[in-house]
């Protein structure tokens, strides 16, 4: 992200947006495949990892890209940090392997070091490898990203082993979510110290959508408000496009200014659980319109999408949810002009 695309972000936040701004989650779903490569090309290459990154921000130059020059390897990243046992596959994403098999096997997980373990060290220097190119471009790494607390424990434990340890094992899932957020407070802190650069924090959890209001205050809300006081920043940035009604709620209570939700929700039904402070990321079906649609069904249902929402203050608009695979330019070019058109 260049300094003016931080500034515009900025300003959105603020309320003082130009109401037009496009912005997407740009990751290795979509962004190997548009530019020709296999995922497995993209994350064995830091110059076809770069390169890719470098052909987005020049075609879309006016579209704020989230969180720009994203060094990752899919859900992969964090899990590998605790041991999960990683598949690799030519085209597409990373698995991780479960590391708890039994409930008992939580007493003696090991904190990582962001430093030194998993695939972690590997997306930092992708990044160190790659700055003074990025800089060139007029970039700058802006955000620390980690995946949220649920989500990396449902990697190692598995979905429904954590759900059902939810109701039938609540201590133990503490002491879990305890060793992964002080991890990911660790993570995101390493990430700032070597690129000074970083004044946001992006977390990403889907889980967070799957479990109850109360189930919510008690494993979700303590946790995530620790983690984005992970350090003084001012872009505090959450991902969720599971059901996102519970989230919403609890927004400014967390910290997040900035909020990514399923397009199962409409701008206006989040707008009113989060209030008019924070600022919302959405809200185009992101498969079935955006990647699968035609120009002309993204230009309708980008219109419909935009006059339906009841106030255009602090909106970014965008898609529910990251950008999924196979999404054309040509629907890219007809969503940022419709918004310019329509606007």
């Amino acid at each position: 992200m260049t300094d003016k695309q931080w500034q515009r972000l900025l300003e959105i936040l603020d309320g003082n947006g130009s109401g037009k701004d496009v912005g997407f989650i740009i990751d290795s779903p979509w962004l190997p495949g548009w530019n020709g490569l296999t995922k497995l090309q993209y994350y064995t290459s830091d110059q076809a990892w770069f390169l890719t990154n470098k052909k987005a921000v020049e075609t879309f130059p006016d579209v704020l890209f989230l969180p720009g020059f994203w060094s990752e390897y899919g859900m992969a990243t964090e899990p590998s940090a605790f041991g999960s046992k990683i598949s690799w596959h030519e085209d597409s994403l990373p698995w991780a392997g479960t590391v708890i098999r039994e409930i008992t096997d939580i007493a003696s997980l090991e904190i990582p070091d962001p430093a030194k373990d998993g695939l972690l060290p590997f997306m930092t220097q992708r990044l160190k490898n790659t700055e003074e190119e990025i800089a060139t471009l007029g970039h700058r790494i802006r955000f620390a990203v980690a995946r949220g607390p649920l989500n990396i424990a449902s990697y190692l434990r598995g979905t429904t082993e954590l759900m059902t340890d939810i109701m039938m094992y609540p201590e133990e899932v503490h002491a879990l979510l305890e060793k992964i957020t002080t991890f990911t407070i660790r993570w995101l802190q390493h990430q700032k110290e070597l690129f000074p650069t970083i004044e946001g924090i992006f977390i990403l959890d889907d889980l967070i959508g799957f479990v109850g209001d109360a189930e919510f205050r008690t494993f979700a809300l303590p946790y995530l408000q620790r983690i984005f006081r992970a350090f003084d920043s001012r872009v505090r940035f959450l991902h969720n496009d599971a059901q996102g009604l519970i989230t919403a709620k609890y927004l400014q209570e967390m910290g997040v200014n900035l909020f990514n939700f399923s397009f199962e929700h409409s701008l206006n039904e989040i707008r009113s659980l989060a209030g008019p402070e924070v600022t919302l990321l959405g809200n185009l079906p992101p498969r079935d319109v955006l990647a699968a649609g035609t120009p002309e069904t993204v230009r309708e249902e980008t219109e419909k999408m935009i006059l339906e929402t009841n106030d255009h203050t602090r909106i970014l608009w965008s898609c529910g949810g990251g950008m999924p695979p196979e999404v054309p330019t040509e629907n890219l070019e007809a969503f940022i002009e419709t918004v310019r058109n329509t606007l």
